[in-house]
């Protein structure tokens, strides 16, 4: 049995009573642009970085995780606008979540030296569910209580009570109520 220890958040993050992060950790920057709420558990390896400057470029970003959310190892989220996690919220092993991407100007010069193209803030429901290795992409918003199926890649909104899968993702299901069941749309 492999035991991970547990650390708290490390100083400057805005972080409420009982949050965990995992060792190891593995890149965590700019702890004043993040809020983890109450009772948050964060799997080992993550990497939770706002991007402040890039390319002479100066961002403002934020990073707001719900309460009660459990995130699995091996995180990818970066932001130059925001990313904010509802409560609640389970976010599988190697789920990556980022609001931005290089530019990929052919003429440009090197995409690594070329600006950052902000693409919109990524908002995740309360109750959501982002599976294994899924992918969520610049502008995204998910609603309350979406499902988020394996190696999964989200381009565009969906509302609440939605279940995706697939690359680019589609709706495969939605939650009725009335019915207390995922039916087909």
């Amino acid at each position: 049995m492999i035991t991970r220890l547990r650390l708290a958040p490390p100083g400057g993050i805005k972080a409420g009573k009982n949050v965990r992060i995992h060792r190891p950790r593995h890149r965590i920057e700019a702890p004043e642009h993040i809020t983890i709420g109450d009772g948050t558990t964060i799997g080992s390896n993550p990497l939770i970085v706002p991007i402040l400057e890039y390319g002479g470029v100066r961002y403002d970003p934020r990073i707001t995780i719900g309460q009660n959310v459990y995130i699995g190892p091996n995180l990818y989220m970066v932001a130059t606008r925001g990313i904010s996690i509802g409560d609640g919220c389970v976010l599988s092993e190697s789920v990556f979540l980022n609001d931005n991407s290089h530019g990929f100007d052919p003429e440009a010069g090197l995409i690594m030296n070329q600006p950052l193209t902000e693409g919109g803030q990524i908002r995740i429901g309360a109750g959501s569910f982002l599976g294994l290795r899924s992918a969520i992409m610049p502008g995204v918003t998910l609603g309350e209580h979406c499902v988020v199926g394996i190696n999964s890649v989200v381009t565009k909104s969906f509302p609440a009570y939605s279940m995706l899968g697939g690359a680019p993702a589609r709706l495969i299901r939605r939650y009725c109520r009335e019915q207390k069941a995922w039916l087909r749309p």
